[in-house]
């Protein structure tokens, strides 16, 4: 069936805001229930086993992940495994939450009745509230949605989004509780441009073998032969104690050479930029890529409790993956 473009888009149209209105029918089934759940898992000593079948267990795999990397420690087992074997997962100390549009499935009405027997509490992510998952837990969370977006509503998409964002609620109410930190964050997440934002220090980068830095009386040719020398674009300028006094980029040449400025009659302390950007060696590198960002510059000065210790080149920190 041909359609135009213009028709195209107002389906999309229609998905998202039958997708939104699900979602915002969330907030009414945020109750005491709700809270009592997170308390139980805040407080349990165990993990969190999540279980579901079709395209709820996808659902459920990626709160387990959301789950893990914010402090909650869960796992994720297959309702069809489960009744296979993967029962063995469940240790006395767990909690079992089931996540299921229906609650009536054959999987899942196999499997309440087996994790009941062992004891464990039962949390339902159910959408209807009279299933046989929902009558047959300890603990209700209900993600109901009136019609899928699907317009046969039959293919599942309103009610995984809710049970998404209502696994993204479980977490970060988790999270709070636990005074869960850009710190811990980073101790989970060490791979990636996200996790090295979060622990990458100017330090762990910055080369302290190559710090160009050149007198305030220095010659603008042997000022040019150090930028070129430190391949970094630029060079610090530094009174006879060590003492950081400015910076003189590649960019600073160009300037005064476009100016008809004489070279041979003029040194280092004419040209340089008397307030450069500097950053302490334990700060965050990612902060020192904002520097740069805001300042429309390539390179910041490397300071140690205050004496220069190099430069740190935005090269630096895209080839360290950070951005």
């Amino acid at each position: 069936m041909n359609k135009s473009k213009e028709e195209i888009l107002n389906i999309a149209k229609e998905v998202v805001e039958k997708e939104a209105t699900a979602v915002s029918n969330l907030t009414k089934y945020l109750d005491h229930s709700f809270a009592e759940v997170v308390e139980l898992l805040f407080n349990n000593s165990g993990r969190l086993i999540i279980t579901g079948i079709g395209k709820s267990a996808i659902i459920a795999n990626k709160i387990v992940a959301t789950l893990n990397s914010t402090g909650t420690h869960s796992v994720f087992m297959h309702a069809a495994d489960a009744i296979h074997g993967d029962l063995g997962i469940i240790s006395s100390q767990d909690i079992v939450m089931c996540v299921s549009k229906s609650g009536n499935t054959p999987e899942i009405k196999m499997l309440v009745p087996l994790i009941k027997r062992m004891g464990n509490p039962l949390i339902a992510m159910v959408s209807n509230a009279n299933s046989f998952l929902a009558q047959n837990s300890n603990y209700i969370i209900r993600t109901t949605v009136e019609s899928e977006a699907c317009p046969n509503n039959l293919a599942p998409t309103s009610s995984t989004t809710t049970q998404l964002v209502m696994g993204d609620t479980l977490a970060i109410a988790l999270l709070e509780l636990r005074g869960f930190n850009r710190s811990d964050f980073a101790k989970l997440h060490p791979g990636g441009s996200l996790g090295k934002r979060l622990y990458v220090t100017v330090g762990d980068l910055v080369d302290k073998s190559n710090a160009p830095s050149v007198g305030s009386n220095e010659t603008i040719q042997n000022t040019i032969f150090k930028i070129s020398a430190g391949r970094l674009g630029a060079t610090a300028v530094l009174d006879k104690n060590g003492k950081l006094q400015g910076i003189i980029t590649d960019g600073d040449i160009r300037r005064m050479l476009e100016k008809g400025i004489s070279a041979s009659s003029h040194k280092a302390s004419d040209i340089m930029s008397t307030n450069p950007k500097t950053i302490e060696s334990s700060e965050l590198a990612y902060k020192a890529f904002n520097i740069m960002e805001q300042n429309k510059i390539t390179s910041v000065i490397v300071l140690e409790k205050g004496i220069y210790k190099g430069l740190v080149h935005i090269h630096d920190i895209i080839r360290e993956g950070i951005v």
